[in-house]
């Protein structure tokens, strides 16, 4: 189509002060800047068509499940769509179509699209509004900042009788003489227009005169298409031109026209003589061209060397010029920038692309075990004497799920992964793996590995000794009972069954003598040596058993 191929010439200066606000969100604005001859839409858009393709829509259709037969509304924009397709066949129950801020440059394909209320195609390349009779629910349409220039394909919307909002700011046909009167006289159902209420005195005195605008309206469309073709046969010609100009650069192999100098016939020894000096000049012509090469090699270079000296002032002054040179307002203009826009973003990739890490070494060649951190948690590793354990408190994330988190207990290290990343450190000593433990604590989350040593037993906490009342600020006077507190041996009632073979039931409570009542008895008080054992300690507080 000579559509693509073509340079528009309006001047868009006023056009463009108007629509600069809308036309801004699309990311591709910027100063008029003039396309270079031999640059069309074939041939620089041909290899990168993008087109509609289920898995997309599936990706824009999560809030129905992902599932399209029943979609209501999906939203398409931003998505480089170059063609509308496949939506009226997979999508049929379709009310609202979001296709703004892309490359189409027809409205096609969404004629099934019975119950379509609202459709945008905003900031794309259309230049004429077509195939949409069997949009019977069609409501509003926004074809703001499009290519519409056939003011008269406006009136194919008549047959859409519910439409009651049409946008068509920042289109070429807007700056058409009685434009907002044709419209308003062309679709009687209209009720909005670009955002304007339609009155019903306006609608009346557009009715009144719309032969006439009609007219008008024809005769600038007409010098506008004029316009058009006269400058995509321009554009074609500088594309040939330039095509001619490549051609004529690579005339031979190595850019040198040759002659075939062995169909002469003048004679024999003529011919042999002319080749002979035709030889000649060729080595003469080579040894040029060989010296001409290595000059010319030697001159890239240097300036390849002072171009590596300074590659981003280039960049700037490229990127500065591509901005700031004037060119129209066209379909080839807008895609030229998206071209430029993209290809700036690629190269970005390819600058912050990160190099695939190296393998992370968690043992090296000669078996030592390394320490790492991947995830960068803090950690406590400590050894309990009492218990001979070692215990590991690795602060993990409160809310990590456990099903996260893989731990590996060796006898000399731990391996940890946690969410991919490895936590590895080393013991301070041999643990046994099939006795160790794993828990997450449930008011921090940490993770406690509790690992016991390989060598000695596992010991019984110990059990706190009521220290004796002796002995509460100054030291025991038994040597005995500080042997018995060191080995922590409960204290037990030691008889001499030598001295005493059976139990002194009468002498179990001491009785002082007294001399006062009729009772007395004179009892003879064994030896103290006799009565208690070695280590007794008689206690003056505590009172007797009576």
């Amino acid at each position: 189509s000579l559509a693509f191929l073509t340079i528009n010439g309006l001047s868009v200066n006023q056009r463009q002060k108007e629509n600069t606000a809308l036309y801004a969100n699309s990311g591709t604005q910027r100063s008029l800047r003039r396309l270079e001859p031999h640059q069309t839409f074939i041939d620089t858009w041909r290899g990168s068509i993008k087109k509609v393709t289920e898995d997309l829509i599936r990706r824009r259709a999560e809030h129905n499940d992902c599932e399209i037969f029943s979609l209501e509304e999906v939203s398409l924009h931003q998505q480089d769509i170059e063609r509308i397709e496949h939506i009226d066949r997979w999508c049929r129950d379709l009310k609202i179509l979001y296709l703004q801020n892309n490359l189409i440059p027809r409205i096609e394909n969404v004629g099934r699209l019975k119950n379509l209320e609202y459709l945008n195609l905003a900031l794309n390349n259309i230049e004429a509004i077509e195939n949409l009779e069997g949009c019977e629910s069609l409501q509003k349409l926004d074809l703001t900042v499009n290519f519409v220039g056939r003011l008269s394909s406006v009136e194919s919307l008549r047959h859409n009788v519910h439409l009651t909002e049409l946008f068509l700011v920042g289109n070429p046909c807007t700056e058409f003489q009685g434009y907002r009167q044709y419209v308003v006289a062309a679709l009687p159902q209209l009720k909005w227009l670009d955002g304007t209420e339609i009155s019903r005195s306006e609608r009346i005195r557009a009715s009144q005169g719309l032969e006439e605008v009609r007219i008008l309206v024809g005769e600038q469309e007409e010098e506008y298409l004029r316009r058009r073709v006269q400058e995509k046969e321009e554009s074609e010609r500088k594309a040939a031109g330039g095509e001619k100009q490549n051609r004529e650069r690579k005339a031979g192999f190595d850019g040198c026209w040759y002659t075939d100098i062995s169909n002469t016939t003048p004679g024999l020894e003529e011919n042999q003589e002319n080749q002979k000096n035709q030889e000649n000049q060729e080595n003469q012509e080579n040894q040029e061209n060989q010296e001409n090469q290595e000059n010319q090699e030697n001159q890239e270079n240097q300036d390849l060397e002072e171009n590596v000296e300074n590659p981003k002032i280039d960049e700037e002054e490229q990127e500065r010029e591509f901005w700031e040179t004037p060119c129209p307002f066209t379909p080839e203009s807008r895609l030229e920038t998206h071209r430029h826009l993209e290809q700036k973003r690629k190269e970005k990739e390819k600058k912050t692309e990160k190099k695939l890490k190296a393998a992370r070494t968690l043992v090296t060649s000669d078996g030592r075990v390394l320490n790492v951190n991947e995830p960068k948690l803090d950690f406590c590793l400590t050894e309990d004497d009492e218990t001979n354990m070692i215990i590991l408190d690795l602060a993990v994330f409160r809310h990590l799920d456990t099903s996260l988190i893989d731990v590996d207990v060796q006898p000399t290290y731990v391996r940890v992964a946690v969410k991919g990343k490895i936590f590895q450190i080393v013991l301070p000593a041999e643990v046994k793996p099939d006795s160790s433990t794993a828990r997450r604590s449930q008011t921090t989350g940490h993770l406690v590995l509790t690992l016991p040593l390989a060598q000695g037993e596992i010991r019984v906490t110990k059990i706190v000794q009521r220290p004796s009342r002796n002995c509460g600020n100054r030291h025991c006077s038994s040597p005995q009972d500080n042997k018995r507190n060191k080995n922590d041996i409960p204290e037990r009632l030691e008889v001499d069954p030598s001295k005493r073979t059976s139990v002194d039931i009468a002498n179990i409570v001491q009785r002082r003598s007294t001399k006062e009542g009729p009772l007395e008895v004179n009892r003879t008080t064994p030896p103290e040596a006799d009565l208690f054992s070695e280590g007794f300690i008689d206690d003056p507080d505590v009172p007797p058993l009576i």
